[in-house]
């Protein structure tokens, strides 16, 4: 089978076909808009779709920022990070002169893509990891690269090392200023605009015309606040909390070991607050890391003995709408202790309802 076969074989299905066609239309969509000096990484992260994250995405970084607008691109293996990669957004605000996009191909969520103007979505990067691939692009929105650009990337990948970098001046100068993100307007639904049609042409008169104003109003609100997708409230200070977006991965959070050895008690403690916990949020996802090395199985925390007094096990959690991560952390410490038999009362295959 020839490559070209092979790349068309998508096309071959209708399910295929039909998601092929929904990419073309949204990179079309995103391309038009591209070309008013809107980002790609603020446009992602304000649409908060899963169908252009992970491999759509990078085909989107490089059919958009580099084939059709010529962004110079730097990537690398990452020699060294920085703990919190969020602070590097003041400084990158202040370079004016080129558009900035960051894709980061986090070992565990995938390929992320960020503003790295905008510290919230450098956020949804976590913290850095050495010989995880960043790659930097830079550019004009389609005026052209030049030198200027070249430059912005190889000094943004250096910053993302934790190196010490000198900025040149025209690198401050020019229309690329930070954006507040929009919010997306939750879509009426069908019923409800006839609704508001029918009160609309309807008599107003006694209770007919109170009855119209009412559905005509319930029409016109919201579902809910869950329906209504909107920038983050420190981008947007009066937006609400958004319940849909990036897939974002929590801080690493420690939890010390205070049993004399992390047996096979406190294994199955920790397997069943994970488990209540994923009950309670089904769209989120506990990450569990020891010695830097991530544990896919809870399990071979035991093996050998090898987690004992005073070791400490890390612990994230991914997902949209995170929350609780508090009190996961609470119960996680007391079922690393000698108190870890208060979560093993009950059949084996029970569910506890820790977080309501």
């Amino acid at each position: 089978m020839s490559k070209e076969s092979t790349n068309l074989e998508v096309l071959s299905t209708r399910a295929g076909f039909n998601s092929a066609v929904r990419h073309m239309n949204k990179t079309i969509e995103l391309s038009g808009t591209l070309g008013t000096n809107a980002n790609l990484g603020d446009l992602l992260f304000e649409r908060g779709d899963e169908n252009l994250s992970g491999e759509r995405g990078a085909l989107l970084l490089r059919m958009l920022l580099v084939d059709k607008m010529g962004y110079k691109t730097i990537s690398s293996n990452l020699l060294s990070v920085i703990k919190d990669v969020s602070t590097l957004a003041k400084e990158f605000e202040k370079w004016k002169a080129v558009d900035l996009v960051a894709a980061y191909h986090h070992p565990d969520l995938g390929l992320l893509i960020a503003n790295p103007k905008i510290a919230e979505e450098l956020a949804n990067f976590g913290m850095l990891r050495k010989r995880e691939l960043l790659v930097i692009y830079a550019g004009n929105s389609g005026a052209g690269t030049d030198n200027v650009c070249q430059k912005a990337a190889e000094l943004a990948v250096a910053l993302f090392e934790g190196n010490k970098i000198k900025v040149p001046p025209e690198l401050l100068k020019g229309s690329f200023s930070v954006k507040k993100l929009k919010k997306t307007e939750a879509a009426e639904e069908p019923g409800r605009k006839a609704a508001t049609a029918r009160a609309s042409k309807a008599p107003k008169t006694g209770k007919t015309a109170r009855a119209a104003k009412t559905a005509g109003a319930k029409a016109a609100a919201p579902e809910s606040k869950e329906s209504a997708r909107v920038a983050p409230p420190m981008v947007t200070a009066a937006a609400p909390a958004i319940s849909k977006g990036p897939v974002r991965m929590t801080p690493m959070y420690s939890v010390v070991v205070s049993n004399e050895l992390f047996h096979n008690g406190n294994v199955e403690a920790w397997k069943r607050i994970v488990a209540s916990y994923t009950a309670k949020y089904p769209t989120l996802q506990v990450f569990i890391y020891y010695e830097g090395e991530r544990i896919l199985d809870i399990n071979t925390l035991f093996k050998w003995g090898k987690v004992k007094h005073g070791s400490a096990i890390q612990f994230a959690v991914s997902g949209h709408d995170i929350k609780d991560v508090a009190k996961l952390q609470r119960y996680l410490v007391q079922g690393a202790s000698h108190m870890f038999e208060a979560f093993l009362h009950g059949p084996v295959n029970n569910v506890l309802k820790l977080f309501g």
